[in-house]
């Protein structure tokens, strides 16, 4: 009687933790869940209907571009407030007041690079129409804040703070985001001027392939350029090779993993406009997608943008030497709140440079184009709009930065491709040296004048393909500069669309999905001849053998990805050693394929007595650290193993029992830095658009993980299988499937 007794108060207690855990998960989770149906009242001047699709992707029409934006701003915040808040603290330097001291290094580089300070002073000067347009986005977002408090997504409540009211000053501080996510060269200035330090200069200038526009010395080693992340792909093919007799337009833009993904699908209809793509949380309108008559996508250029210069200056004082002038620094001062401990206060030095960055004994000024003057535009609006190539380039000719490569093409058969941004004009060389900020010698010209951007328009071949390569010609009228990607990528993407005529958008995913690396087969097959011309010790005769046989493919089931990206780390290692003794492991730049197959191919003297001897001994430390990561059998190596993705989200990860609810993986991935299918264990395709202009419901789109940012939601996951099998989703337009209306309704 007495244990059945126990037993009762055990279950009733069990039933009360059950109940109480459910209530919990109620209160802070999935309260909060998006409204998908109903009517939400006030906000608007005429009603917006809301058409939800399976993806939970909102298909918006409105009777005004005000109401349309309002409703997308309130829409996204609803899907992702706290990846919106994150993201404005990132670039503003403030996740120290919500993370607490591990993000103080993060915040004093973003205060460094003054990116709040250049957003509100982009505030000014930005065009009338931007600003108007991004503060009915911004109504929206502080209409869905503003009813919302006390049932603020998950990560708020666990992270016990709310979100501020959000401004157009924010919303430019995600695309000043974007722009230093895709533009920052400075880190590997840096670094090409530590191996500098007792490296040899002409050695070390080869490890940095970049392109000046200068004349190469008769004789000289010729980088064939430089393989820099984060890249892209992104192509459009003519009505002569397709099965529709129509172009196609395909982008896959490669970024960070995060959860949630950097993308939020949208639909956006209203009297003047039908578009939709991939938008950016925090900014109106579409990003990369089409419209009724035009598609279009986007790669990074990869032009530098950025400077240092050596500044003669004095750390008490702020002042400083510029033409034989001396000249005052502006004193900026900054307070960074850090959650439980003492504020932090920066002095930030300011020349007609830009800020100052202290490295070693070198006082260094960072130029940058972001921090230009009346340098943010926003004219992605204009580009939904366009209906032709000359209403299109016209919308891109005030888009300022990062700095682009557009693909277009329209329902009637036109394909085009035109760079886009403020790219400096550099008096003399900058480049990826400080430069003397005293003399001012290489003081930036202004920009090159868009018309003179690197263009075509319906090429003859009826193929334009961007994989982030050079696009800009030998004779150009300008210095070049930029950390443009080899031509694995583009080469592979242009082979795979010329063998085939009829091609569909399922086709072109297949190309996206490609994981065929020129790079590591042509490795490879070096490592093969070294072999067979020394007869190198028999131990890596197994290693060899499966290489000879090997097709290129990064599978991530296969053992020889791993056997060759192991071998190219080690003499990646082995070049930098040569041009800078002592600095092999801190070599690492995505510059570095190309510079071995230049190295392999020329060998010059001077680097190795040997070239097949050094290339065998970094193959063979790659194997015996193979063996020690995955046993003696090579046969029974598996890539996947060494390239495992966990996409981990940075507030549930940390849950104990729940975390694997929150992230992806860990998952096998194949490909590489140099396949067109570009995957690290950082970055992968945030997003795959197809689009066929002879139907647009034909069309393809996959987001990397879905559109909502509530783990509890239906849309938080439900798009990563067909992500990472590659079958993606139609991409609905004219014909949508609705599962759910909500409508917005004045008050």
């Amino acid at each position: 009687m007495r244990l059945n007794r126990l037993l009762k108060y055990i279950n009733i207690a069990i039933a009360v933790l059950i109940v109480l855990a459910a209530f919990g998960i109620y209160w802070i989770a999935w309260r909060p869940l998006p409204q998908t149906s109903g009517t939400i009242k006030g906000g608007v001047t005429q009603k917006v209907t809301v058409s939800f699709d399976r993806l939970g992707e909102p298909h918006i029409a409105a009777a005004n571009q005000d109401d349309l934006l309002f409703a997308q701003g309130y829409l996204t915040a609803q899907e992702r407030m706290w990846q919106m808040d994150v993201l404005r603290r990132l670039s503003g330097g403030d996740l120290s007041e919500v993370f607490g001291a591990v993000a103080l290094e993060s915040d004093q580089d973003m205060r460094r690079l003054r990116l709040r300070r250049i957003a509100e002073e982009s505030y000014v000067t930005l065009p009338p129409q931007d600003r108007a347009a991004i503060a009915a986005y911004a109504r929206g977002v502080n209409a869905y804040l503003d009813s919302h408090r006390g049932r603020m997504p998950l990560e708020f409540t666990l992270l016990r703070y709310d979100p501020q009211p959000w401004s157009v000053v924010d919303s430019i501080l995600i695309g000043l985001h974007m722009f230093r996510n895709l533009t920052t060269t400075y880190p590997d200035e840096i670094l090409k001027q530590n191996m500098l330090a007792g490296g040899d200069p002409a050695k070390v200038d080869f490890l940095f392939p970049v392109r000046t526009g200068h004349e190469v010395p008769p004789g000289a080693l010729q980088p064939v350029g430089a393989e820099s992340q984060p890249g892209s792909n992104a192509w459009a093919i003519a009505g002569s090779h397709t099965a529709s007799g129509k172009p196609l337009v395909s982008n896959d833009m490669h970024l960070e993993f995060s959860i949630p993904g950097i993308w939020y699908l949208v639909h956006l209809k209203c009297p003047d406009l039908d578009v939709a793509g991939v938008s950016l949380p925090g900014l109106p309108g579409v990003i990369v997608g089409h419209n009724d008559r035009v598609a279009w996508g986007l790669t990074n250029l990869h032009y530098d943008v950025q400077d240092f210069y050596i500044e003669k200056f004095d750390d008490r004082t702020g002042r400083y030497e510029f033409r034989g002038k001396v000249m005052q620094a502006r004193a900026e001062r900054e307070l960074i709140v850090v959650k439980n401990a003492r504020p932090v206060e920066m002095l930030n030095w300011v020349t007609i440079h830009g800020p100052i960055w202290a490295e070693g004994k070198m006082r260094l000024a960072l130029r940058w184009m972001a921090a230009e003057p009346a340098n943010f535009q926003f004219p992605f609006l204009e580009v939904n709009r366009a209906r032709n190539w000359q209403e299109f380039t016209r919308a891109i000719s005030r888009f300022t930065g990062p700095a682009q490569n557009f693909v277009y093409g329209d329902v009637d058969g036109n394909i085009g491709y035109h760079a886009a941004g403020k790219l400096p004009i550099r008096k003399g060389y900058a480049g990826d040296v400080p430069v003397d900020g005293a003399s001012g010698n290489f003081e930036w010209q202004g920009v090159i004048p868009f018309d003179q951007l690197p263009a075509s328009f319906n090429p003859s071949d009826g193929l334009i393909v961007t994989a982030n390569q050079n696009p800009f010609p030998p004779d150009y009228p300008y210095a070049v500069h930029g950390n443009f990607a080899s031509h694995y990528r583009s080469k592979q993407i242009r082979d795979m669309l010329s063998r085939r005529s009829g091609l569909r958008p399922e086709d072109t995913l297949a190309v996206q999905k490609d994981v065929y690396s020129g790079f590591s087969r042509y490795l490879a097959q070096a490592v093969v001849t070294a072999f067979d011309g020394r007869g190198a010790p028999a131990d890596l005769a197994e290693a060899v053998a499966l290489l000879r046989a090997w097709n290129g493919q990064m599978d991530k089931s296969r053992p020889e990805p791993l056997i060759i990206s192991l071998a190219f780390q080690h003499f990646r290692k082995a070049i930098a050693e040569a041009a800078s003794p002592g600095k092999g492991p801190i070599y690492e730049t995505q510059m570095a394929p190309a510079v071995i197959e230049n190295l392999l191919r020329a060998r010059p003297a001077g680097w190795f007595g040997d070239y097949d001897a050094a290339l065998l001994r970094s193959f063979s430390d790659a194997i015996d650290e193979g063996r020690r990561m995955q046993g003696r059998d090579v046969k029974k190596w598996i890539y996947g193993k060494y390239l495992e993705l966990t996409i981990e989200h940075p507030i549930g990860h940390r849950l104990p029992l729940v975390a694997k609810y929150f992230d992806i993986g860990p998952v096998w991935m194949s490909g590489s830095s140099t396949s067109v299918k570009q995957t690290t264990p950082r970055l992968g395709p945030s997003m795959r658009m197809n689009a066929d202009l002879g139907d647009w419901d034909r069309s393809l789109m996959n987001l990397p993980i879905g559109e909502s940012g509530h783990v509890l939601s239906r849309h938080y996951k439900d798009q990563w299988d067909a992500y990472y099998n590659a079958t993606s989703f139609p991409m609905q337009f004219r014909k949508v499937d609705v599962k759910s209306v909500l409508e917005f309704a004045p008050q």
